[in-house]
């Protein structure tokens, strides 16, 4: 069977009429989701993220930074059901205010790193020669370098802060995305349709956005997903190190750092908020997993 994709959006004819037309995307995704019980599942658990960070006024009376030094290193009560940490601040309300601030700044760092990648590699696959070269030795370079140090750098030389995060977490996951993405490209730019629309001189960005990204939508998904639990790691890794939020800012990652010391005192002052990390990622995996076999996206094949 060929491995090749019809692409989406065109209806082939026939002697008894034309055929109907596919469904769309969002159509055709909701039907993947549903025939596959880990991405079931995955979405499940990242849907609970969700409606939990954004409903954390309501589900906890205390503040997410403001402490009561007489209660603290308290242990699970039913006023504090997480307990309390070393400034006496409610740990249950600081892990789901820390969902908060993880899903805005990782969301929005795959978001840019995902679209900048897919553009570098659809143009890199559309142009090729030259532009293809320089593009894939300089994130050749790029990946040479451990991620974590490059977060470090970045981080210090800049300053701590969402966006500098986000740039930092852009210039590390943007290089493999382009090359996932142009991994899947290079296969649909040969097609006949990608070849017509040249000859009808098309530019590259219509090219792209009307032959190409339709045909690798499935991919740029599974990529967004998997992306998205490394960037979520990234970030409570820089917290945990000092380098990410600052002080008194509920972070998953500043919370284990913050309260690691008092561990034997009050244990989940630092297993709540490993918890809430371990379940997004898990449920980010398992979202990636379940949509890309589903799929059939073979993210080996295409360059990670």
């Amino acid at each position: 069977m060929s491995s090749v994709k019809e692409p989406l959006g065109v209806a082939p004819t026939s002697a008894a009429g034309p055929a109907p037309v596919r469904p769309g995307f969002a159509a055709r995704t909701w039907r993947t989701v549903r025939s596959s019980r880990p991405a079931v599942v995955g979405l499940a658990i990242v849907a609970v993220h969700v409606v939990v960070a954004l409903l954390a006024p309501l589900l906890t009376p205390y503040h997410p930074t403001t402490g009561d030094a007489s209660h603290a290193l308290l242990g699970p009560s039913a006023d504090h059901w997480a307990g309390t940490d070393q400034y006496g601040r409610d740990v249950l309300t600081r892990v789901l205010y820390g969902g908060r601030y993880a899903l805005g700044v990782s969301v929005t760092a795959t978001l840019i790193t995902i679209a900048l990648g897919t553009v570098l590699g659809c143009a890199a696959a559309l142009r090729g020669g030259w532009l293809d070269d320089v593009v894939m030795r300089v994130l050749d370079a790029v990946l040479s370098i451990p991620a974590i140090l490059v977060l470090l750098v970045i981080v210090t030389a800049l300053g701590t802060g969402s966006s500098v995060i986000v740039l930092a977490i852009a210039v590390v996951c943007v290089p493999q995305v382009v090359r996932v993405v142009r991994g899947a490209a290079l296969a649909v730019v040969p097609q006949d349709y990608v070849t017509a629309a040249r000859a009808r001189g098309e530019g590259t960005w219509a090219i792209l956005r009307r032959e190409v990204l339709p045909n690798i939508s499935d991919v740029v998904c599974v990529e967004f997903a998997m992306r998205a639990s490394w960037v979520v790691l990234l970030i409570s890794s820089l917290s945990f190190l000092g380098f990410g939020a600052d002080p008194p800012t509920p972070d998953w990652g500043l919370m284990v750092s913050e309260n690691r010391t008092a561990i034997t005192v009050v244990p989940m002052a630092s297993l709540a908020p490993i918890i809430g990390l371990a379940t997004m990622v898990v449920g980010l995996n398992l979202a990636a997993d379940g949509l890309s076999k589903a799929w059939g996206v073979d993210r080996i094949r295409e360059g990670v």
